[in-house]
């Protein structure tokens, strides 16, 4: 319910954004940084919400939409396919629910605009058919579609996809940093899927805009190609989550963090701890938890380890450790089911990051001067994780089967070896350009503002 001063204030000039995620972590995540940041702004927030969040921001308005989809559908691998239904599914409740929307609006002030996820594509049609602007945000990065576009085309063509070998280390058409293996092609689904949604990805409708949670520093020469091809503007007002402090973000995980690994970081080492985390999606095999955490005990670093309640396929949670690991780390290791990441990279103690690779932990990393060890599971992970690698060179990749002895060298290579002092340095490097790019001047300082002045035109 809004207030009577709430309501003057509206009549004043707030716009009422509608802001429409994707129901996955990493999606959600930066969809919420956005918002905080328009509401910064001065803009009204509505938050479409087809799944359950675990703590919505208070200051935000929520439309339900009702997706008919169960848990285990989210669950699946084939996400594609749960994709492609999701947005078969939302389309007409969404339009109704703004329909809804419009008709009880007692203070006047309509809808300015609707932003909405790449992979929710339904947001765009309803709002096209309800004559109300619309803008694209994209959560990966800028050089994952530009790869999609162009290499995985070319193979398409060629009739070279499903590829015949998925490890193949031959270099990509066009992008020769890539191997075949690096690609992001769907590893679940049919290939039909993978590329009706990457046609939609690429037609976005009547879309006024595009926004990209990236910042120049890390992809100008992906972002340039996009901005002469585009026949709109482009937006790139990353790293959102440095614009949210910790303290103000809204807590979105389908998880609950544990902070006691804070408590435990507090008595450790400066850059001692290495912390890892594989997401929110991604699954190992126990034989790989095992080899893992082998390979942890044996290069005798602190660890912070989070691992996530069924990502251990054939386990519940920890019980697949092999037996004797936790007795011989102790005090040395640190096991959660779901860490404050932010709060986690941005701790003194912690030196390196153990990660997937998904677009939102390589940001937080990177903006906290951490190195990663990377370890991607699939889709834009493979692309990022060899960028991480190759070109801007702050991290490793583990790129063969897991075994304990590859696992120890790598992870001592990262925390006390001289590459991995030199990986730091051009992390630490990074993170003062992040700082910049948001401060007064900066170019994603600048484009948040334009963003601003273009949707307060309409």
């Amino acid at each position: 319910m809004i207030m009577e001063d709430e309501k003057e204030k509206h009549k004043h000039g707030r716009l009422r954004l509608v802001l429409v995620p994707t129901p996955f972590q990493g999606h959600l995540n930066p969809m919420l940084q956005l918002a905080a940041t328009l509401e910064s702004k001065g803009f009204l927030i509505t938050i479409a919400q087809n799944r359950r969040l675990n703590s919505p921001n208070p200051r935000f308005d929520i439309l339900s939409i009702e997706d008919k989809l169960s848990d285990e559908d989210m669950c699946s691998p084939d996400k594609p396919g749960i994709v492609l239904l999701l947005n078969a599914n939302c389309e007409a409740p969404f339009q109704e629910s703004l329909r809804k929307l419009i008709e009880e609006d007692e203070i006047g002030i309509g809808i300015g605009c609707i932003i909405y996820d790449e992979s929710s594509y339904f947001a765009e049609a309803a709002a096209y058919n309800l004559k109300i602007r619309s803008m694209v945000f994209r959560t990966s990065n800028a050089i994952t579609l530009l790869v999609r576009t162009t290499p995985t085309f070319r193979l398409r063509a060629q009739a070279r996809l499903p590829l015949p070998d998925p490890m193949s280390r031959e270099a990509a058409p066009e992008h020769p940093i890539l191997r075949l293996k690096d690609l992001p092609i769907s590893n679940f689904g049919s290939i039909q899927n993978f590329f009706k949604l990457l046609y939609i990805a690429m037609n976005i409708g009547s879309s006024k805009a595009i926004i990209w949670n990236t910042m120049t520093c890390l992809e100008d020469s992906s972002l340039t190609q996009f901005k002469q091809q585009s026949q709109v503007p482009i937006f790139a007002i990353g790293p959102l989550h440095k614009r949210v402090p910790v303290s103000l973000s809204t807590p979105s995980t389908f998880l609950e963090e544990d902070k006691s690994c804070i408590t435990w970081l507090d008595k450790q080492s400066i850059n001692s701890v290495i912390y890892i985390s594989i997401g929110s999606i991604v699954t190992s095999s126990e034989k790989d938890i095992a080899e893992m955490a082998w390979g942890l005990a044996n290069s005798r670093q602190p660890f912070l380890w989070v691992i996530r309640p069924g990502s251990v396929r054939g386990s519940e949670w920890i019980e697949a450790l092999p037996e004797g690991f936790v007795e011989s780390v102790g005090e040395r290791g640190c096991i959660v089911k779901w860490a404050p990441q932010r709060e986690v990279l941005g701790h003194e103690a912690v030196g390196g990051f153990w990660s997937h690779c998904g677009w939102n932990s390589t940001l937080e990393s990177i903006c906290e001067g951490v190195p990663l060890l990377c370890r991607p599971g699939f889709g834009d992970q493979k692309v990022t994780a060899r960028f991480v690698s190759q070109v801007w060179r702050v991290g490793l990749q583990l790129d063969n089967e897991m075994e304990r002895g590859e696992i120890e060298k790598a992870v001592k290579s990262l925390m006390v070896d001289e590459q991995g002092k030199e990986m730091r340095q051009r992390a630490m490097e990074f993170k003062l350009k992040a700082e910049l790019e948001i401060r007064e001047g900066g170019s994603s300082y600048n484009a948040l503002n334009d963003l601003v002045e273009l949707i307060c035109s309409f």
